[in-house]
């Protein structure tokens, strides 16, 4: 992420360059990838002009000869090509000798017979924008000779930043500003979002869209406001400078205020153009399979029914949390919009960013997580900017679409657990102020035990959620360099078996005793593998994304990888085997193993079910034991090697038996229940 250097400082100013105030917040666990300037070389050599003249010149028609007041006395000859020049203007001068933003110097030239000592500047010239179409018309309220970095920021400095997954509050410049202000006690702007902006007129937002969720599992808050009268047209020079220097493209003042926005406090919005949102009405939910749009880039793209959508009555207008469509795009014929201001689930848009190859700022954030609070503060902002740069009407009212209102998050922090995990005792009153200025409020406070209790802020809801995370939000801010380097305290602990752990390992040793070894193999078999010992795979769990058709069924039994085994060690000369393995079989009914031997009495499930959560167990997860013999003693020097038969068997069973504390009986076996006998 780009952090305009400026910009950081019209909010927080710790009186620090910016390779220093990037060393803060590296140390403060946010990384600074690399830093680098950008705008002219030096500032002093550009400067406010007047322009006092303006005439054609003598041989050339689009060309200027132009007479420039700019603060030394001596009025300057300048010979300019803009269409827009004249007299009376106040301009951006270059003066002999500056160097330009694409790292040229500007020197005194004589253009079709007359000499040019100078340069009136267009926004490009300065890299403040992208308009080459005319010079930058300066406000009146500056004097010819002052310095222009007074009135426009053309020479900064922008700290880079590699944002980690857990933390999209500095995905934004106010959240980084707060970051620098949470480690360096420098005063903190007023948050941009605090102040919104009058609507005015008798009818209501609800007369002129309406919003439905139909799918909450995709889309936790969807908030709408609509503006009228809105004047398109470019935006002033200071947003376009910003928007330049965090690398944003200047479009118009709509599409600006939104990128503006997103930049600025790290949220996202959208704008439509309502006059095109077919039915007045929006709809959040997936797409239908072979659904498609052509999205703002030009592009048609086709959509699965993983793929999010933002709908009219008539079709996708959007893809949620990426891009708009072209459908419903503001124009410059654009007079009413709606402002889009949404919160989308991170894996949804993560996924679904990749399958369309079309990563954007937005789906940047969106994808690490956003708190619903930051939509609703996100359109107090974007009104303000709309009223102020477009010459809107707010509409009163806004649409919020909120099925399930988050709940604040209180955490509870103890001195002692502090002092325990960081191995150093912070005083408490640094322990409060830290935690104040990282926008952690004290709810509650137990004087007898020192625990304090604060209340979490929503832009830091998904990163602290337990003691030990506001106990991490300290030491980042008092200073992991401070921290004494001890190791850990802990308490004495003694790890200790299980009882079915002590009776697996007797077991696996009894084995061992009477020579057979042990074998580890693959969790994986095949259907053929199966079908070979005349077992059905129906009721074997398949994988979603196997690596080989050799192993795209978990085991249900261990006899397979055994036979496997003993298969490999034929091929190397090795016949005579004595082989055994202890290790988790899987499936997914009953088919394969009685539920009730382990107590289990779960249903059965769909081996090919995706709809399970990350991290489900299978229906069937046990531990079996079993052997392969056809070797009962090896060859020595004066006997030969002992075939392995019933009895052999037999007396391995009655081992284990024995082991496991287990009187067994005999029964007599029906081969056509026991196949392998």
């Amino acid at each position: 992420m780009r952090v305009p250097f400026a910009w950081l400082r019209s909010l927080c100013d710790p009186g620090l360059g910016a390779a220093e105030v990037g060393e803060v917040l590296t140390m403060s666990g946010v990384k600074v990838e690399r830093l680098h300037r950008i705008g002219v070389g030096d500032p002093a050599a550009f400067v406010v002009g007047r322009v006092l003249e303006a005439e054609r010149h003598p041989n050339a028609d689009r060309l200027s000869v132009c007479t420039v007041d700019d603060g030394s006395g001596q009025p300057r000859t300048i010979v300019c090509g803009a269409p827009n020049v004249a007299a009376g203007q106040t301009v951006a001068v270059a003066l002999p000798g500056a160097l330009m933003p694409d790292g040229t110097e500007l020197g005194e030239a004589k253009l079709r017979g007359v000499r040019s000592s100078g340069m009136i500047l267009a926004e490009d010239e300065l890299g403040v924008g992208e308009d080459h179409g005319g010079i930058l018309v300066l406000d009146n309220g500056t004097a010819p000779g002052d310095p222009l970095s007074a009135a426009l920021p053309i020479a900064d400095e922008v700290i880079e930043l590699e944002i980690t997954p857990n933390r999209p509050d500095v995905m934004g410049v106010y959240g980084v500003a707060r970051e620098v202000h949470a480690v360096t006690g420098a005063a903190l702007a007023e948050d941009p979002t605090a102040a919104d902006a009058v609507a005015e007129g008798s009818d209501r937002v609800e007369d002129h869209a309406r919003v439905e969720i139909a799918d909450p599992e995709i889309c936790p808050r969807f908030t709408a406001r609509v503006f009228e009268d809105v004047r398109i047209g470019p935006s002033p020079p200071w947003l376009k400078q910003r928007l330049t220097a965090a690398g944003q493209r200047p479009i118009s003042n709509v599409v600006d205020i939104t990128n503006y926005v997103m930049l600025l406090y790290g949220q996202p919005l959208h704008a439509f153009d309502l006059d095109r949102v077919r039915g007045r009405s929006i709809v959040v939910c997936r797409a239908r399979e072979g659904e498609s749009m052509t999205t703002l880039d030009g592009d048609e793209r086709t959509f699965s029914p993983e793929v999010a959508l933002v709908c009219d009555a008539e079709g996708p207008s959007g893809i949620a949390g990426i891009m708009g469509g072209a459908v419903s795009e503001v124009s410059s014929e654009t007079t009413r919009v709606l402002m889009e201001s949404a919160t989308w689930v991170g894996p949804n848009i993560m996924r679904t960013s990749r399958a369309l190859g079309l990563r954007t700022e937005a789906s940047a954030r969106f994808e690490k997580g956003l708190h619903p609070e930051g939509a609703i503060a996100a359109q107090r902002l974007a009104a303000k900017l709309m009223v102020e740069l477009c010459g809107a009407r707010l509409v009163p009212g806004t649409i919020d679409a909120y099925p399930r209102p988050a709940e604040p998050r209180t955490v509870g922090l103890r001195p002692e657990r502090i002092e325990s995990l960081l191995g150093e005792k912070v005083p408490e009153d640094e322990v409060r102020e830290v935690l104040g200025r990282l926008g952690f409020e004290p709810i509650g406070d137990d004087a007898a035990g020192g625990r304090l209790e604060v209340s979490v802020p929503a832009f830091r809801d998904g990163d602290v959620q337990r003691e030990a995370d506001l106990i991490e939000e300290v030491a980042r801010i008092h200073g992991l360099d401070r921290l004494p380097g001890a190791l850990p305290t802990r308490r004495s602990a003694v790890g200790s078996l299980t009882p079915a752990q002590r009776l697996r390992r007797r077991l696996e040793d009894a084995l061992r005793d009477r020579g057979l070894s042990e074998v580890v193999a693959y969790s994986f078999t095949s259907a053929h593998a199966l079908a070979r010992l005349r077992l059905d795979e129906a009721g074997a769990l398949r994988l979603r994304n196997p690596l080989s058709a050799d192993g795209a069924l978990l085991r249900p039994l261990l006899l397979p990888g055994l036979l496997d085994a003993a298969a490999h060690n034929a091929a190397h000369g090795r016949a005579g085997l004595a082989l055994f393995e202890s290790a988790h079989v899987y499936s997914a009914d009953d088919r394969l193993g009685s539920s009730e031997a382990d107590g289990s009495s779960a249903p059965p499930a769909d081996p090919s079910s995706s709809s399970s959560p990350r991290g489900a167990r299978p229906a069937h997860e046990r531990h079996h034991l079993a052997g392969l013999l056809s070797e009962s003693a090896p060859a020595t020097w004066r006997a030969e090697a002992r075939t392995a038969d019933f009895y052999a068997a037999k007396a391995v069973v009655e081992a284990l038996l024995a082991v496991a504390g287990v009187e067994g009986r005999t029964e007599r076996a029906e081969p056509a229940a026991q196949p392998f006998l």
